[in-house]
């Protein structure tokens, strides 16, 4: 079992937030993967899938982002699931928008619901991390990224959460480099040419 957990705020307000990609990544993968329908779970939404060889928890914690550990740690405790098979969606400040990258433990980078994740299961967990950019002042950081996606943006998380949702098996398979390196070719296809392949010199 390996769970697949989105970081986000409940609630309609909130639902195309910067903040909530990884709601919409989730959702994605969900849809796709012909998931169970959602049901409550865990303090938040949760629903099962088969991913290649892996069955797959769907998680979306509604405890809003800094209590995100709270849900993500009951489901890991239930499931007896290993750090490293639990694998986070979240939003980045620090990579450009359309940016992705992948990796395993590391710091929290001021993001709450790392921070609660890791309080409740260790830092050992997996990491898709997905650009927004930054809004270059530190005041401005927390109305940006509870601002919705401008209409100029929503092209590319779509084509991002799109191309996660077609290569989630490879991530179901531990083959971390090799689905970083799928998404970069669709987007790039896409005409989304930021983001860069798994191993290659960036800023972070």
């Amino acid at each position: 079992m390996l769970i697949f957990a989105g970081l986000g705020n409940p609630g309609s307000r909130y639902a195309r937030n910067r903040h909530n990609i990884g709601f919409l990544a989730v959702e994605a993968i969900a849809r796709a993967c012909r998931a169970a329908p959602w049901r409550v779970r865990f303090q938040g939404h949760a629903s099962e899938a088969s991913i290649g060889a892996e069955k797959v928890l769907l998680l979306k914690p509604q405890t809003y982002m800094n209590e995100s550990g709270r849900a993500i740690g009951e489901a890991a405790r239930f499931y007896k699931v290993a750090p490293e098979d639990v694998i986070v969606f979240h939003d980045e400040l620090d990579l450009a928008p359309a940016k992705l990258r992948v990796k395993l433990g590391g710091g929290n980078a001021g993001h709450n619901g790392l921070r609660s994740t890791t309080a409740a299961i260790g830092n050992d967990y997996r990491r898709v991390r997905f650009g927004i950019g930054h809004p270059g002042d530190k005041t401005l950081v927390h109305p940006y990224v509870l601002s919705d996606f401008g209409k100029a943006e929503e092209p590319w998380v779509e084509d991002l959460c799109t191309a996660c949702a077609d290569n989630a098996e490879l991530l179901a398979a531990h083959d971390d480099a090799g689905f970083q390196n799928k998404v970069h070719l669709f987007m790039e296809a896409r005409g989304h040419g930021a983001v860069k392949r798994l191993g290659e010199k960036s800023e972070s």
